[in-house]
């Protein structure tokens, strides 16, 4: 089978090798965001993503005619389902990737397996790759990016409209004179919480509130008697379960009067996707978030 395996590469990059000269791009050496050099065609028209964030990234580029593969869940926009697949951004297939000929596959540095990224330089295919940990790294990988596929201008627009409606946010923020205490609660069982070190958190801060389970790094675990001691003012749910799923984990929490999220009835469900995928769209969580949080700033105009 293994054999097989790699009678299946080794074709694809005899393929690939044989193409005419006049489908050869001239090639650059850029600095990726994990600041390795890499040789790549400029502007190249034949790109693999291998994380649903930079399919989403590549899509509001408008560089979508030159992406030729996808991981599984990338599902944003609709029109990404039909991609071709390689797998899991954790688990990729190094030959349906090969076998798409892509002249460059992007990469996350927190995420995508070395071995399969070492693997694929073998095989003379470049890898450039992005680090985006904060607001700040997603600005910068989508600079990084459109840097890549020629389409700086776009990603200039892109960063200049993030820039400017984060801005807005932390001005509205200026006027609070109270940060409620915000338990963000990722998935159902168990209970898993966003700490310190996450995209999550940093949105919390910005968005005017005090993330509960911000003492802790990664993401850690909560039984439910610790969340009722906690007693947020706000309790905010998000996880790639089913809508119903999502509604009778509220009704769930509704049961417990003695916490002010219940008693004020401040339990919200929120799009897990904008608030755990490093794109344009951690801004949208920004304001959905600032909207939850300090629904006073929002009663006369809004974002």
């Amino acid at each position: 089978m293994k054999y097989v395996a790699w009678l299946i590469i080794g074709l694809s990059l005899a393929f690939a090798g044989s193409l005419p000269a006049a489908a050869e791009t001239e090639k650059i050496t850029l600095v990726d965001q994990t600041g390795r050099e890499v040789l790549v065609p400029e502007s190249p028209a034949r790109v693999v993503a291998l994380a649903p964030s930079i399919t989403e990234i590549l899509y509001a580029l408008h560089c979508q005619d030159r992406l030729k593969g996808v991981t599984r869940f990338s599902d944003y926009p609709e029109a990404a389902q039909n991609l071709p697949k390689v797998g899991s951004y954790v688990y990729l297939d190094l030959e349906k990737i090969v076998a798409l000929n892509p002249q460059v596959c992007i990469a996350i540095k927190d995420g995508n397996p070395r071995a399969v990224i070492d693997r694929l330089e073998t095989l003379g295919i470049p890898v450039f790759a992005v680090d985006p940990r904060g607001i700040a790294t997603v600005i910068g990988a989508i600079g990084h990016i459109g840097k890549l596929m020629g389409a700086e201008q776009k990603a200039d627009e892109i960063i200049s409209d993030m820039k400017s409606r984060i801005e807005t946010v932390e001005s509205r923020v200026a006027e609070i004179d109270h940060r409620p205490r915000v338990f963000f609660q990722i998935g159902i069982a168990p209970i898993v919480s966003a700490g310190s070190d996450t995209f999550i958190h940093e949105l919390i801060q910005k968005a005017g509130g005090t993330n509960i389970a911000g003492r802790y790094s990664s993401y850690p675990r909560f039984s439910k008697e610790e969340v009722l001691e906690l007693a947020p003012d706000l309790l905010i749910i998000t996880s790639m379960a089913r809508a119903e799923v999502f509604e009778r984990v509220k009704t769930e929490w509704a049961k417990w009067q003695q916490i002010p999220a219940v008693s004020e009835n401040r339990i919200h469900l929120v799009d897990s996707n904008l608030f755990d995928r490093p794109t344009p769209r951690l801004v949208h969580a920004l304001e959905e978030l600032v909207r939850l949080i300090h629904p006073e700033l929002f009663q006369t105009t809004d974002l």
